[in-house]
């Protein structure tokens, strides 16, 4: 079992001290990866703020100043972190550990709505929850595990790695026991679950709604037509909702399901136990179906 990381620093400024090898990740998934790969032999950073969105959030000069200064750059790619198409990030020392998922990326709509302070920004193109299927995640933690074994010639990676890919094939195996036959048509509080959906049965309908706002009559209108329109019977929040907007969307006929989709670090334990904290609530949102 992957022991959770201790904590995940936050660059900030123009350049940090380090005692050890200082690898900075874009998105929570792939610092996860590069932690329990990396154990205690380098220290793991985020680039992005605690509360911000990787797909929105931009880095101003001297945070780009700092991410250049790491002895490893990790990033998730398919399109997550656009800053990165425009920084020069230093080539020897970038591994996108997307590079190797890139023929099974799912093509997306175009959907334009606001994070908070990023303002409004656009998903479209393809989808870039690349995680939430644990087969890609794995692919991507054996690319990075590649790159981390080159960087850190001392580190015990492989034998890290291996015990990596057992929790996620784990993972994986009860995703992939949740649905049997047809998949199953589901609603989303918003999209971001298309690699969930395509990889354990699940047909996603994504609503826009803003993760622990609580929905008004119009969005509720909207979810009704929704449910009517593609028959489901399960919606799925990305964050814990308000109970009001709990009781709202169960007065419709709904199972529920949290399952954050963890761009950033979930609010209680790691990527692995709020995945597996995720599939139970979807597992008893199906069983509750009958």
């Amino acid at each position: 079992m992957i022991r959770a990381l201790a904590a995940l620093a936050v660059l900030s400024g123009p350049a940090f001290a380090q005692d050890r090898p200082v690898i900075v990740a874009d998105s929570y998934p792939v610092a996860f990866f590069a932690g329990a790969l990396a154990g205690d032999a380098a220290e793991v950073r985020l680039a992005v703020p605690e509360g911000r969105d990787p797909s929105s959030w931009r880095p101003g000069l001297s945070e780009i100043v700092a991410i250049q200064a790491a002895d490893l750059i990790v990033l998730n790619g398919s399109g997550l972190s656009d800053w990165t198409t425009r920084a020069a990030l230093p080539r020897s020392r970038t591994v996108d550990t997307g590079r190797g998922v890139a023929d099974d990326l799912i093509a997306t709509d175009t959907i334009t709505h606001s994070h908070g302070q990023e303002g409004s920004h656009s998903h479209e193109g393809v989808a870039t929850h690349t995680w939430l299927d644990l087969d890609l995640a794995a692919r991507q933690a054996e690319a990075l595990a590649a790159a981390m074994g080159r960087a850190l010639p001392d580190a015990p990676v492989a034998a890290n790695l291996d015990a990596l890919l057992a929790d996620l094939d784990a993972l994986d195996a009860t995703g992939d026991a949740l649905v049997e036959g047809a998949p199953v048509p589901v609603i989303a509080s918003h999209p971001r679950y298309e690699y969930l959906g395509r990889a354990y049965g699940l047909d996603i309908a994504a609503l826009d709604w803003t993760a622990g706002v609580a929905p008004d009559a119009a969005q509720l209108a909207a979810l009704e037509a929704a449910r009517a329109e593609t028959g489901a019977r399960i919606f799925i929040w990305e964050a814990e909702p308000p109970e009001a907007a709990r009781a709202a969307v169960a007065a419709l006929g709904l199972a529920q399901a949290v399952i954050p989709p963890l761009a950033t670090p979930p609010a209680e334990g790691d990527f692995l136990s709020a995945f597996r904290d995720g599939l139970a609530e979807l597992a008893a949102a199906l069983n509750s179906l009958g």
